[in-house]
């Protein structure tokens, strides 16, 4: 994973961690894996790691069983929440990305619509 300079690691690491289970990857009520394992493969300290998990605990998106570690919640609500928190962050980055290329916002549809008849038509 490679990490922005902008942003905290650790609200780099939650967010890696949201899309992993907004795609399935970590599935509702599953162990997620320890903080050492995690640190090791993102290459980052533990209690970096530490805080992004503490983070998640509070927002409820995860929760710690005692001597087991970490998992995620079953609450289905609040995961499908996430996923459209997440679902949002990148439509407001591709609408802020678009305007400093000069589409505003009526001409987003039309530009994006047309982009993807494109691009549908060159994967036939």
């Amino acid at each position: 994973m490679e990490f922005k300079d902008n942003i905290p690691i650790y609200l780099q690491i939650e967010q890696y961690l949201y899309r992993q289970i907004a795609l399935g990857k970590m599935k509702a009520g599953e162990k997620i894996p320890s903080v050492r394992k995690l640190a090791l493969g993102l290459t980052v300290n533990v209690n970096t790691v530490q805080r992004a998990l503490q983070e998640m605990n509070t927002q409820g998106i995860l929760y710690t069983k005692r001597g087991e570690g970490n998992f995620v919640t079953e609450d289905t609500e609040l995961l499908s929440k996430t996923k459209q928190s997440l679902i949002n962050n990148e439509l407001d980055e591709f609408v802020q990305n678009m305007e400093k290329l000069g589409i505003k916002k009526d001409k987003l549809v039309s530009t994006l619509t047309e982009y993807l008849k494109d691009s549908e038509d060159h994967n036939e």
